[in-house]
């Protein structure tokens, strides 16, 4: 790093360069300069890419600040792992939370290549490491945390993964069909037709993962069954990846039925966050008991991720934290 002069009074302005060659210039600097003005605005440096090199100047330690994250955007542009203004605002939180280990570099055995989608998944945050790797290695995996932490669709993108590389025959997914101030009873349209909507994020997931065509072969065949988790009373999920989400609003009966559902060959995920619990009793929530009576057994991993790890619109982060206040306050 070389000085380059004195800004008014005591601050000290330098200019820090960094190895850029190889990678992909567009990647990385992003549709007119976007990324380098989100780095500009985090940190309050000036960058230019400029032949290969990325020359950063600014006050000492806001080059310091900076530099890290710069380096990991252009190890990603070198690879052509795609990334956007949200993830250089969540790497750089990860960097003031956690130093260096708070940003992930893409990591080949963490990722998931569906070919039919032609689409390359990687967990873009420690928290989503974790959780990936749990459920590589874990027969029963619960994910807790807020909404847009990736919890669901990265357990389906394992899911598909698993399907297409035939560890398991078939993947079953299931939510409780829980009214957030609407009753079943007044929705128009037979059973079937009152629970879709509660399980179209189920859909949503697998269509982007899968072409149409293909979803609906699955669907039709029972390769993939999607379902209200009231219907897995009495079954034996065998040979089988299942996926229960929203579990934050399963009774602690249903809970107990689900997990004894479990059969030879197959892995479950339980997704939930516990600031959105909508049955009429908090306390009544299976994910709270879960979280105490199996904590510490063996093959059951239980993996916390938080608003770091939110990877929907930036203003989704500030709403958790604003949230989270509110009810801190209530609970004093």
């Amino acid at each position: 790093m070389t000085q380059e002069g004195l800004k008014s009074g005591e601050s000290t302005v330098v200019e820090h360069r960094l190895d850029a060659e190889g990678v992909d210039p567009l990647l990385l600097t992003g549709a007119n300069d976007a990324n380098l003005r989100e780095v500009t605005s985090l940190y309050d440096v000036r960058l230019v890419l400029r032949g290969d090199h990325v020359i950063l100047s600014g006050e000492l330690s806001a080059v310091e600040g900076a530099a890290p994250l710069v380096q990991h955007l252009i190890e990603l542009s070198r690879l052509r792992t795609p990334f956007d203004r949200n993830d250089i605002a969540r790497f750089a939180e990860g960097l003031a939370a956690h130093g260096a280990g708070g940003v992930v570099s893409p990591d080949t055995e963490l990722q998931v290549a569906l070919p039919g989608s032609r689409k390359v998944i990687r967990p873009k945050s420690e928290g989503q490491r974790k959780y990936v790797k749990a459920i590589r290695e874990n027969d029963v995996v619960i994910g807790i945390g807020p909404a847009g932490t990736g919890k669901t669709y990265l357990a389906v993108a394992l899911a598909v993964d698993a399907l297409y590389k035939k560890r398991v025959r078939r993947i079953v997914l299931a939510r409780p069909a829980v009214e957030a101030g609407e009753s079943l009873g007044f929705l128009p349209g037979d059973m079937q037709e009152k629970v879709d909507p509660y399980l179209r994020p189920l859909y949503d997931a697998l269509e982007d993962m899968m072409p149409p065509e293909r979803v609906r072969k699955a669907l039709d065949d029972q390769t993939i069954e999607i379902a209200p988790l009231a219907y897995m009373r009495g079954r034996t999920l065998s040979d089988a990846f299942v996926i229960l989400d929203e579990a934050q609003n399963s009774t602690t009966l249903q809970m107990k039925m689900f997990l004894t559902r479990l059969g030879v060959n197959s892995k479950v995920v339980i997704t939930g966050d516990k600031t959105q619990i909508d049955l009429p009793r908090k306390e009544d929530s299976g994910l709270l008991q879960v979280e105490t009576l199996l904590s510490g057994v063996d093959g059951i991993e239980f993996i916390y991720l938080d608003e770091t790890d939110v990877l929907r619109h930036r203003l989704v982060k500030d709403i958790i934290r604003a949230y989270a206040r509110a009810d801190s306050k209530v609970d004093s």
